[in-house]
C-alpha cells in the first residue's frame, strides 16, 4: 500500500492502562510514515508512560493539561483540535469511552474530540468483564454511530491474569487501520467483518487429523477487499496454506485449529460486528476420542481395517444464524458437488442465513484454486433473489462478493 500517512497530522490520544506501552511503537510506525505526531495524556496515563519518552519519539511537546498556560500561548486546546487531520485514541479506557459518549469535557483529551471534525479512532483496552458490561457496550455503540471507528480489542491473556476480549489492537493493525482511511473509496468505512477462512483441523492423535482441501484463498480474499474499502475485519483462520500477508491491512488475524475452537472464536467476536461471513470449510464430523499417544498399527488384526467413531461438530454458521440479540447478516457459503442450487437454498432457509454463495467443488473445482465461481442467492422482502458469478480469479469475485453483501445489508 502506498504511504498515505506522509504529512498527515496525527494527535494520539493515550489513556490510563496498561497497554499504554504499546502506544510507543504506534507513534514510531506514523514518525516512519514521516506523518505529523501531537501526544495528549490524560493524567492517569503519566502512570504508564512518561511524557519525556512520548516527546522523544513525537519530536513534539507532549500536552497534559487542559488549561496549560504555555500551551495555551501557543496551540491550545482549540487549536490542536482544528490542527488535526484525525485523532486515535489507543489505548481508550473504560472510563474515557464515558466520558466521550456522555460529550464530557472534563480534560484535554475529551475537549479534543467534542471540538475537532477530524475522524475519531478508538482502540479499547481494558479487563475483559469492563469490556462485556452493558455500560461500556453501549457507550462504544454511541460512538460508533456517531461515526468513531473502533480497532478491536481483542482477546487473549491479560496484564491481571483473566483471558477474554479486552485486549489493545496490535499498534501495527492501529496504523494499518489509520494508513487505509485515508487512501481513497473508503466506501466502507465504518462496518465491522468477522470472516472465518481456511479448513479445521480435527485431531485423531497427536501426529493425525481430519481435514479438508480448502485452502482459506476465497476467505483471504474477501478480508482484502474489505479492508482495502475501508471495513474493520477480523479473519478467524483455521488451516491455510497461503504465502499471503495481511499484516499489512488493517485486519486482526485469529488463528484456531478445530471446529470448537473456530466456534469459541467467533462467539467471541461475533457480538461486535455488523456482517458475519462463514467462509471456513468447518469439518461436519470429529473424533469422538483423541488419542494421547500416537495410533499404531495392530500386528493382531488381519483385516488391516481400523474402525472410527465420529461426532457431530457445532454448526457454526447456524448458530449465529439462529442469534436472537445483536445479530449481525449474516452470510454462508455451501460448497457442493451436485445439485449446487438446491442444497445452497435449502441451506439458506434450514440455517436461517441472509445470504449464502454456493459453488461446485466437484471435479476439482474451487478448492485450492486461484479461480472460483458464485452462484449467490438471498432473502428479499418478497422471497428469493439470486445472481451468478462466472469463473474469475477470487480477489475480482470478492471484491464483487463485497459489493454485493454491503448492498443487501443495507437494504436489511
Amino acid at each position: 500500500m502506498a504511504n498515505t500517512l506522509q504529512g498527515k497530522r496525527i494527535v494520539v490520544g493515550i489513556c490510563g492502562g496498561i497497554a499504554a506501552y504499546k502506544t510507543l511503537s504506534l507513534i514510531r510506525l506514523l514518525r516512519q510514515a514521516q506523518a505529523e505526531v501531537r501526544v495528549v495524556v490524560t493524567k492517569a496515563a503519566t502512570a504508564f508512560v512518561t511524557p519525556m519518552s512520548l516527546q522523544a519519539l513525537s519530536g513534539n511537546a507532549v500536552a497534559e493539561s487542559l488549561l496549560d498556560p504555555q500551551a495555551e500561548l501557543g496551540m491550545g486546546h482549540i487549536e490542536l483540535a482544528k490542527w488535526a487531520d484525525a485523532v486515535v485514541i489507543a489505548p481508550l479506557t473504560a472510563n474515557s469511552a464515558a466520558q466521550l459518549a456522555q460529550g464530557l469535557a472534563q480534560d484535554l483529551l475529551s475537549t479534543i474530540c467534542l471540538a475537532t471534525t477530524a475522524p475519531l479512532f478508538i482502540a479499547p483496552a481494558m479487563n475483559q468483564q469492563m469490556f462485556k458490561h452493558p455500560a461500556t457496550q453501549q457507550n462504544l455503540a454511541l460512538l460508533r454511530t456517531r461515526g468513531a471507528v473502533q480497532i478491536g480489542p481483542e482477546s487473549g491473556e491479560q496484564a491481571c491474569g483473566d483471558v477474554g476480549f479486552g485486549r489493545m489492537a496490535e499498534p501495527e493493525t492501529i496504523f494499518a487501520t489509520l494508513q487505509n482511511a485515508f487512501a481513497k473509496g473508503k466506501t466502507y468505512a465504518g462496518l465491522r467483518v468477522l470472516i472465518t477462512a481456511g479448513a479445521t483441523k480435527e485431531p485423531l492423535d497427536p501426529v493425525r487429523f481430519l481435514t479438508n482441501h480448502s485452502s482459506g484463498k476465497m476467505g483471504f480474499a474477501l478480508a482484502k477487499a474489505f479492508a482495502d474499502a475501508g471495513a474493520a475485519v477480523t479473519v478467524v483462520a483455521g488451516s491455510v496454506q497461503l504465502s499471503a500477508d495481511l499484516s499489512r491491512l488493517p485486519i486482526i488475524r485469529i488463528n484456531v485449529g478445530s471446529a470448537c475452537e473456530m466456534l469459541s472464536a467467533v462467539e467471541d467476536h461475533v457480538q461486535h460486528c455488523d456482517v458475519f461471513i462463514s467462509c471456513a470449510a468447518v469439518a461436519d464430523f470429529r473424533p469422538e476420542t483423541v488419542s494421547s499417544q500416537k495410533l499404531k498399527k495392530d500386528p493382531k488384526n488381519q483385516t488391516e481395517t481400523m474402525t472410527l467413531t465420529l461426532v457431530k461438530n457445532p454448526d457454526i454458521v447456524a448458530k449465529i444464524g439462529q442469534m436472537t440479540e445483536n445479530r449481525p447478516f449474516v452470510v454462508g457459503f455451501a460448497a457442493e458437488t451436485e445439485n449446487v442450487a438446491d442444497y445452497a437454498k435449502g441451506k439458506l432457509k434450514s440455517k436461517n442465513l441472509d445470504m449464502i454463495c454456493a459453488n461446485d467443488v466437484s471435479n476439482g473445482k474451487g478448492f485450492n484454486r486461484d479461480e472460483n465461481a458464485i452462484h449467490l442467492f438471498w432473502k428479499t422482502p418478497q422471497g428469493l433473489d439470486e445472481t451468478h458469478y462466472p469463473l474469475t480469479d477470487k480477489l475480482t469475485l470478492a471484491q464483487y462478493l463485497a459489493e454485493k453483501i454491503v448492498q443487501v445489508y443495507k437494504t436489511c
